[in-house]
């Protein structure tokens, strides 16, 4: 798809060029009126600088969250085996090891409360799970902010296309409150129209893909904040376990210390 669209774009770019170079070699008017790629930059006026803009960084941004917004970058499987048979061991340290080698979100959710739990060992479970879901909700929310940027080219583009309307109506009623509407005069407004036209249907035909390919987006986002959900209930659900058995070992031990203290002291 965006291979079909970067083609297109080059064909008529080089159409247009083509269109033009012909034009002048000829110097012969166009008598079907129609207008070349060039010509139409050339009549939309100074506001085709920031439109382009916008749309080039809605290309690159479409191409960016095309490659990053998956879900290798947010949960993979390789991960949550390696997580699940770690905290098993309760191999603590090679599982932050891993944490460290790898760039997903649930890998720095895991990161966060295992260096919570290890810096602070007398912290309760209660606690470790606020940190988890306080990284949780932040991950999450780094997902949706990195998408936003799409959403605001989608609203900012038709509205550099309404001012340049509002400039070129502006440009149209001058040329017919200060001259006659007539003969050569009628070019300067139609000129005026023309361009307030033109950055119109520029800004809106960045602004709908823009506006399109983020709600696609959106929903790739928030499929993958439920996969991190349950991927760090499962990891917490893992946790819970190892902290059960280990509060239950050190329960037993401190009875059996108890029970093997002399007769005499044993009810101190």
């Amino acid at each position: 798809m965006f291979i079909l669209t970067r083609i297109s774009l080059v064909f008529l770019l080089i159409v247009g060029t083509a269109s033009a170079q012909s034009s002048d070699q000829s110097n012969a008017p166009d008598a079907s009126g129609d207008l070349t790629l060039l010509e139409l930059v050339k009549e939309t006026g100074f506001l085709v600088w920031p439109l382009a803009a916008l749309s080039i960084a809605a290309v690159f941004l479409i191409i960016f969250y095309t490659l990053t917004v998956r879900r290798g970058a947010v949960v993979s499987n390789r991960f949550m085996r390696s997580a699940d048979s770690l905290i098993r061991k309760q191999d603590y340290l090679g599982l932050l090891s891993v944490c460290n080698r790898q760039d997903q979100c649930i890998s720095r959710i895991t990161s966060k409360t295992l260096e919570f739990a290890t810096k602070n060992p007398l912290a309760s479970f209660e606690e470790v799970r606020e940190v988890t879901e306080a990284e949780g909700s932040r991950q999450a929310s780094l997902l949706h902010q990195r998408i936003q940027y799409l959403a605001d080219i989608g609203a900012i583009a038709p509205m550099v296309g309404l001012l340049g309307t509002v400039i070129g109506m502006i440009k149209a009623f001058r040329e017919i409150a200060q001259h006659s509407f007539v003969g050569s005069k009628q070019t300067g407004l139609a000129s005026g129209v023309s361009e307030a036209l033109l950055t119109t249907a520029g800004g809106l035909c960045i602004g709908i893909p823009a506006l399109i390919f983020y709600s696609m987006f959106r929903g790739r986002v928030q499929g993958l904040v439920a996969e991190l959900e349950a991927a760090s209930t499962h990891i917490m659900a893992l946790l819970a376990a190892q902290y059960k058995r280990a509060s239950g070992s050190r329960s037993r031990t401190a009875k059996y210390n108890t029970d093997d203290r002399p007769a005499d002291i044993r009810g101190v």
